[in-house]
C-alpha cells in the first residue's frame, strides 16, 4: 500500500511498527495485524474474522453476542498472530474498539485487550470504530480528501474532513441503513448467512415492480423508520405473496423481491442525495463509501452515477475491509499511537456512543 503524503504531520518511522486491532462491536469478532514501515507503507499481515449468525428471522441479542466474542476471542487472536508470521512480544500496541456499539459485546472485547496489555506489557489504544472504518478505506483505495458515506448496522453518516476532526454533515434521524434493511430481512424470513443486507441485496436483483414508500430527506439528515413501517405493511396486502406460495400469472401480485428491491432504490437513493449535497458544500470530487453496507453493488453503482455526472469518483472495499474487521482498527489505532496517543488502563472502557467528530484526527493536516 501507498506511503504518506509528505506535508502529513504522521512522518515515516524510523522503525517499523506493529499494531494487533480488536474488533467486536456488534456480532463480527475481529482481530488484524497491521505493519506500518519505514518507507511510509503500510502492510497488512492478518485479516481475521468471525461472525456470530442466528437463525433466519431472529436478530442478535448483546448477551448472546458477547458470549459469542468471548469464546471465539482466544481462537481469533491466536489465528491473526499465527498468520501474520509474528509473535505478541513484536507488537507495539494493542488496540480496540472503544465504541460506538453494543454495550455487552464491547465490554467483552476490552477484557480481552486488557488482559493481553497487561500480560505482555504492551500498550492500549482505544479506537472509535467509524474512524476505523474511514482510515482503512482511505488507506485501501488512496481517496486524498473525499466526502464519506459510513453505512452499517448502527450508523449511517455523512462526514467530510476538516481541521483534525472527521465533521458530520448528515446523519440518519433514527435507525441506521444497515438495521432497517436486517430488520426487513428478519420480517420476510430472510438467511443471516453471511448477513440479512447481503440476502436482501441478493433478493433485490429478482425484484421487478417498484412500489411507492417515503422519500424522506430532511436537510442533510435522513429518516429510515418510516420507510421500514410502510414496507412492512406491504407484507400485509392482500397482494403479497410470500416465497414459494403459488399465484396465477395474471394476478396483480408483490413479491418478497419486489419489496427488497424498492427498499434498495428508495434507500440508497435518498443516500446519495445528501452525499452529493455535501460534495457540493465543499468542492469535493470523491466519495468514500464505507461500512458493512458499503459492500452493496447497487449502492455502488447509484453513487457512481451520481459521481460520474460531477466528474468524480467513488472509492469503495470489498468485504475483507468494508465488514466490521480487527484490521482497521490495529490502522486507526497505531496512527493515533505514532501521534503519542496512548490509553491508560484505567480509561480503557468503552462507550455505545462515541461520536466520530469526537475523535482528534492528529495524523493528518
Amino acid at each position: 500500500m501507498p506511503g504518506r503524503r509528505c506535508d502529513s504531520p504522521l512522518k515515516n518511522p524510523s522503525r517499523a511498527y506493529i499494531a494487533l486491532g480488536l474488533e467486536g462491536s456488534a456480532n463480527k469478532l475481529g482481530a488484524g495485524v497491521i505493519k506500518h514501515d519505514v518507507d511510509g507503507s503500510t502492510e497488512v499481515l492478518s485479516n481475521v474474522r468471525h461472525t456470530y449468525i442466528t437463525p433466519p428471522g431472529e436478530g442478535f441479542l448483546p448477551r448472546d453476542t458477547a458470549r459469542h466474542h468471548r469464546e471465539w476471542a482466544l481462537t481469533v487472536i491466536k489465528d491473526a498472530v499465527v498468520k501474520a508470521n509474528i509473535t505478541m512480544h513484536d507488537l507495539d500496541c494493542i488496540c480496540y474498539t472503544k465504541g460506538p456499539g453494543m454495550g455487552a459485546p464491547l465490554q467483552s472485547v476490552a477484557l480481552v485487550a486488557r488482559t493481553l496489555s497487561l500480560l505482555y506489557e504492551k500498550p492500549l489504544v482505544g479506537v472509535n470504530h467509524c474512524v476505523g472504518h474511514i482510515e482503512m478505506g482511505r488507506q485501501v483505495t488512496g481517496a486524498r480528501n473525499p466526502v464519506v458515506l459510513y453505512v452499517s448496522g448502527g450508523n449511517t453518516q455523512v462526514i467530510a474532513y476538516s481541521r483534525q476532526c472527521y465533521r458530520i454533515f448528515g446523519e440518519t434521524l433514527d435507525i441506521a441503513v444497515g438495521n432497517c434493511l436486517d430488520r426487513f430481512a428478519r420480517v420476510i424470513n430472510l438467511s443471516n448467512d453471511p448477513s440479512p443486507g447481503y440476502s436482501i441485496e441478493q433478493e433485490a436483483k429478482k425484484g421487478k415492480r417498484l412500489v411507492p414508500l417515503p422519500y424522506t430527506t430532511k436537510g442533510m439528515d435522513v429518516s429510515l423508520s418510516g420507510i421500514l413501517t410502510s414496507i412492512e405493511a406491504y407484507t400485509s396486502d392482500r397482494r403479497y405473496r410470500a416465497q414459494g406460495e403459488p399465484c396465477e400469472e395474471s394476478e396483480d401480485i408483490i413479491r418478497p423481491a419486489d419489496l427488497c428491491f424498492s427498499l434498495q432504490e428508495t434507500v440508497f437513493s435518498m443516500l446519495v442525495e445528501i452525499t452529493e449535497r455535501a460534495m457540493a458544500h465543499i468542492g469535493s470530487k470523491e466519495v468514500l463509501i464505507v461500512g458493512g453496507v458499503g459492500c452493496n453493488e447497487r449502492l455502488q453503482e447509484m453513487m457512481g452515477i451520481m459521481a460520474q455526472e460531477r466528474g468524480g469518483l467513488v472509492f469503495a472495499t470489498d468485504e475483507r475491509f468494508c465488514i466490521d474487521n480487527g484490521i482497521m482498527i490495529a490502522q486507526a489505532g497505531l496512527l493515533s499511537y505514532r501521534m503519542g496517543f496512548q490509553t491508560p488502563l484505567a480509561k480503557s472502557t468503552c462507550t455505545q456512543r462515541f461520536r466520530t467528530d469526537e475523535v482528534h484526527v492528529a495524523w493528518r493536516p
